[in-house]
């Protein structure tokens, strides 16, 4: 009678044949935190940037809304007060707008180049790990050509 393969066996066999290199596979997920944590910080670092624009546009708009609000001895001096008011808020929402445009630019530049050094990198890294899984394959297809 012919005896069952054991298929348990015979897969640890294939999978003992073609080692896994878990070495690169940890070097990469090293590299993907490094690459997380830097990005994190330049969007943690823009928004407390952010929260300051915003911060310096609200006190210079109720200082503007203080100075506007006081009692006027003419009803033209009103007027004149929310015009002055009106002009100082153009001013520092152009001012503002222009900060923020500026920090997303920065950020914008930030992110790209981690991400084209995390792209030079990663591409160095797997070429290096295809050379030598490669190189593994080769020779564990050389040992189970043998063995037969």
């Amino acid at each position: 009678m012919n005896k069952a393969t054991d298929m348990a066996a015979t897969l640890k066999e294939m999978m003992d044949a073609f080692p896994v290199d878990t070495k690169s596979m940890e070097e990469a997920y090293k590299n993907s935190l490094a690459l997380t944590e830097k990005l994190s910080h330049a969007a943690i670092e823009a928004a407390d940037k952010s929260a300051e624009i915003s911060q310096k546009w609200t006190k210079d708009t109720l200082a503007k809304l203080a100075e506007m609000s006081k009692a006027k001895a003419e009803p033209a001096d009103y007027a004149q007060a929310m015009s002055d008011f009106a002009s100082a808020q153009a001013d520092v929402a152009t001012e503002s707008m222009a900060a923020f445009a500026e920090l997303a630019k920065k950020l914008q530049m930030e992110t790209f180049e981690l991400m084209m050094a995390a792209s030079k990198d990663f591409s160095g890294e797997a070429a290096t790990s295809f050379k030598k899984a490669s190189a593994d394959a080769g020779s564990a297809v050389k040992k189970a050509a043998a063995a037969v």
